[in-house]
């Protein structure tokens, strides 16, 4: 009797475990979930580049300075890059007597 209770209790512990990593499983393999965790990557993704980027424009002044020295050319003082340029893909426009913004390339069924 005491074998047919451990071995109930074993397979009832063993239902439950494997229950409870299916449902770990299966959140995460929602849309929701995958959605997050891509934007997770792309924005770890982003912060790598950025720092590699930075790494690369360290380096190169770095570099630019000693050669500017072993050449004997006077660099300027503080010479930093010129500021990013953010263009927008697609100018936001406003028709007139409309109380709503319109995008033309809105592709919501709702509007």
């Amino acid at each position: 009797m005491l074998r047919r209770t451990f071995w109930f209790t074993a397979g009832a512990a063993a239902g439950v475990w494997a229950t409870t990593k299916v449902h770990r499983k299966l959140r995460q393999l929602t849309p929701e979930s995958l959605a997050a965790q891509a934007a997770n990557k792309a924005i770890d993704a982003g912060h790598k580049v950025r720092e590699f980027a930075v790494d690369i424009r360290a380096g190169m002044a770095r570099r630019e300075a000693e050669l500017g020295e072993a050449l004997g050319l006077e660099a300027p003082a503080d010479r930093a890059l010129p500021a990013p340029r953010r263009l927008a893909a697609v100018e936001h426009t406003e028709r007139p007597g409309n109380t709503y913004s319109y995008n033309p390339h809105n592709r919501n069924e709702d509007h």
